[in-house]
């Protein structure tokens, strides 16, 4: 398959959003014959970029619920590089494990100075869509909401971001410390935000997710 804006392409984009849908939500959610919709899930299912589970809903028939395969998730932009990887393998083998922790933690600290001058002096919700574009830039699915749901972000009391797509995921794999200081960057960068871990892709969630919150005086 070619990926590109197709239907297809649509199916696996709602997939790494959702985590799991049937094939009646999606066609109503790409407004899409339900006829359709199958074909196109029993190509996916095909290449291998999706699978599906059967679950028992009530007493009506088993339904299909589907979700991206490792491959399907593979197809979304990811910048992770195989040398990149070997290198920090070689690194760690070489300096050990503590002086290893302490220049991944430099490399984030780093990164979140650089966000933090990038991100300006301006209203959290100003801020927060800076971050989403920074991080869409760098290969991350990133999403923004406000809280409490439903209100403008210029009235919002806090926000979620939410990342579908990690674009460090095998690094992450081999170096977890990696996801606590993204969570610690984060937190520089937003220095009047309290910044906490809602979902964590390592944990076999669809996503990652952050709740950020002007901090309490």
């Amino acid at each position: 398959m070619t990926v590109g804006t197709s239907t297809k392409q649509d199916i696996l984009n709602q997939l790494l959003k959702r985590g799991q849908a049937s094939a009646q939500a999606l066609a109503e959610s790409l407004a899409v014959s339900s006829q359709a919709i199958r074909r196109h899930l029993k190509d996916l299912e095909a290449e291998g970029l999706i699978e599906f589970e059967t679950v028992q809903a009530g007493m009506g028939r088993p339904q299909h619920l589907y979700q991206l395969s490792k491959e399907g998730r593979d197809r979304f932009p990811n910048r992770h590089d195989e040398f990149a990887l070997d290198l920090l393998d070689t690194l760690a083998e070489t300096v050990g494990p503590e002086q290893m922790r302490s220049i991944l933690r430099k490399q984030w600290e780093r990164k979140a100075l650089e966000y933090q001058a990038q991100l300006g002096q301006g209203s959290l919700a100003e801020r927060v869509t800076r971050l989403v574009a920074l991080r869409r830039a760098e290969g991350y699915m990133a999403e923004s909401y406000p809280l409490p749901e439903g209100v403008n972000s210029s009235e919002a009391t806090g926000f979620i971001l939410t990342e579908y797509n990690c674009a460090i995921s095998h690094v992450a794999e081999s170096f977890p410390s990696v996801c606590d200081h993204e969570l610690e960057m984060f937190a520089i960068a937003l220095p009047d935000c309290q910044v906490e871990r809602t979902h964590w892709l390592v944990n076999g969630e669809h996503r990652c997710g952050y709740l950020i919150q002007p901090q309490k005086n």
